[in-house]
C-alpha cells in the first residue's frame, strides 16, 4: 500500500510541477499564440475564396434480369415474337460514376464549356478562365518560384512548345498546359455515391459562384447523357440496323407490286397459260415481299420500344444554386488550427530545452 501511494504521490507532483512550468512560461505561450493568431488571419485572408454547389441526383436502377417490362413483352406477343430469353443491357454500376468523372475524354469535354462570372465582367471558356483567371495565395508563388525559375532555365535548352488551347486537343496525347488543367479541374469535381439508396451526389468547387453552379449543371448533364449512352448503344445499333433492313424490305415490295402491275395491265385479254403461270408468280412475290415487310415493320417498333426501355431516367434531387456563401477558406478553422499548434510548439519546446539541459 505504501508503496501505491508513493506512486500516486509522485504523478501528483510531476503533475503540479508541468503546471508549475507552463504557468511560469505563460507568457511565452500567450506571446507565441498572438503571432500564430496574426500569421493565421494573413495566411486565412491571402487563400482565395471557392463557393460549392451541390447537385444530387437519384438514378434509375436496371432491371438487369427482368428484362424488358411487361407493356413491351405485351407488344412483342401481339407481334408473334418472343423475347422470354431478351434482356435489358447491363447499365454501369453507380460506384464507377466518380471514376467517368475523374477520366480524360470526359475532362477535356468540359475545355470548351462557356462559363460567366457572376458579376458579368467576363465570358470564356473553362479551359481560358482555368489557364488565366485563377487566383492563388501569395505564398503559392513564394514556395513554387524556385521551380518556376529551374523550369525557366530548362526550357531554355528544350525547343519552343506548341501553343496549347481548347480548340486542338487530343486526349490521346496531351500537352503539359493541357494536363496541368484538367488535373485542376478533376480536382474542383468531387462526386460520391451512396452504396445502399444509390444516390449520386456532385460537388463543385470554383471561385465565383456562378461559374460554380454552371459547371455543376453542365457536369451533371454530361454525366447522365453518357450514362444514357451506354445503356442504349446496343439498342441504337440494333434500331439502325432495323430500319436499314425496313427500307429494303419496303423497296422489295414496292418493285413487286411495280412489276406485277405492269404485267397485268400488258396482259388484259390474254388467256395463255404461260401469262397466267407469270401473273400467278408474280403474286406470290407480291405476297412475299409484303409478309416480310410486315415482319420487319413489327421489329423495327420493337426496336424503337427497346431504345425508349433501355434509356434510363434520373431524378433530379437537388439542382444546381447559385452559392451565396463562400465555403472555403474556412478562416476561423484556420486561426485555431495556428493557434493550438503555437501553444502546444512551444509547452513542448519548454519541457525539451530542460530536458536537453539536463542531459548536457
Amino acid at each position: 500500500m505504501s508503496e501505491e501511494q508513493d506512486k500516486k504521490q509522485v504523478q501528483e507532483i510531476d503533475l503540479i510541477e508541468v503546471a508549475r512550468k507552463i504557468w511560469a512560461k505563460r507568457k511565452l505561450v500567450f506571446k507565441n499564440c498572438c503571432i500564430a493568431a496574426v500569421v493565421g488571419v494573413i495566411v486565412a485572408f491571402s487563400i482565395p475564396k471557392e463557393y460549392e454547389t451541390k447537385v444530387t441526383l437519384a438514378p434509375e436502377i436496371a432491371s438487369g434480369k427482368n428484362g424488358l417490362s411487361g407493356s413491351l413483352g405485351s407488344l412483342a406477343s401481339l407481334a408473334g415474337i418472343n423475347l422470354g430469353n431478351m434482356t435489358s443491357e447491363d447499365a454501369i454500376s453507380p460506384e464507377l460514376y466518380p471514376d467517368i468523372l475523374k477520366s480524360t475524354p470526359f475532362l477535356v469535354e468540359l475545355f470548351n464549356v462557356q462559363v460567366e462570372t457572376k458579376k458579368g465582367d467576363l465570358k470564356t471558356t473553362l479551359y481560358d478562365y482555368m489557364d488565366e483567371h485563377q487566383k492563388s495565395p501569395w505564398f503559392g508563388y513564394v514556395i513554387s518560384a524556385p521551380f518556376d525559375a529551374l523550369g525557366w532555365v530548362v526550357s531554355l535548352f528544350k525547343d519552343d512548345p506548341e501553343d496549347a488551347d481548347s480548340a486542338n486537343v487530343d486526349y490521346f496525347d496531351l500537352t503539359l498546359k493541357q494536363a496541368k488543367i484538367a488535373k485542376s479541374i478533376q480536382k474542383s469535381i468531387i462526386a460520391s455515391v451512396d452504396k445502399k439508396s444509390g444516390v449520386i451526389t456532385l460537388k463543385i468547387y470554383m471561385q465565383d459562384p456562378l461559374i460554380s453552379a454552371a459547371l455543376a449543371d453542365t457536369v451533371k448533364d454530361k454525366l447522365q447523357q453518357y450514362i444514357i449512352n451506354y445503356r442504349t448503344n446496343k439498342a441504337r445499333k440494333d434500331l439502325l440496323f432495323t430500319e436499314k433492313m425496313y427500307e429494303e424490305a419496303l423497296q422489295n415490295y414496292i418493285k413487286a407490286q411495280q412489276a406485277y402491275a405492269t404485267h397485268m395491265d400488258g396482259n388484259l385479254n390474254v388467256v395463255l397459260e404461260r401469262f397466267k403461270t407469270e401473273e400467278e408468280r408474280l403474286g406470290n412475290e407480291v405476297k412475299l415481299a409484303y409478309q416480310v415487310y410486315g415482319q420487319v415493320a413489327q421489329q423495327l417498333q420493337l426496336a424503337k420500344a427497346k431504345v425508349q426501355e433501355q434509356t434510363p431516367v434520373y431524378t433530379v434531387v437537388q439542382p444546381a444554386v447559385i452559392s451565396l456563401k463562400a465555403a472555403s477558406p474556412r478562416k476561423i478553422f484556420i486561426l485555431i488550427v495556428f493557434m493550438f499548434l503555437a501553444g502546444f510548439g512551444t509547452i513542448g519546446w519548454i519541457f525539451m530545452k530542460d530536458i536537453f539541459y539536463q542531459k548536457i
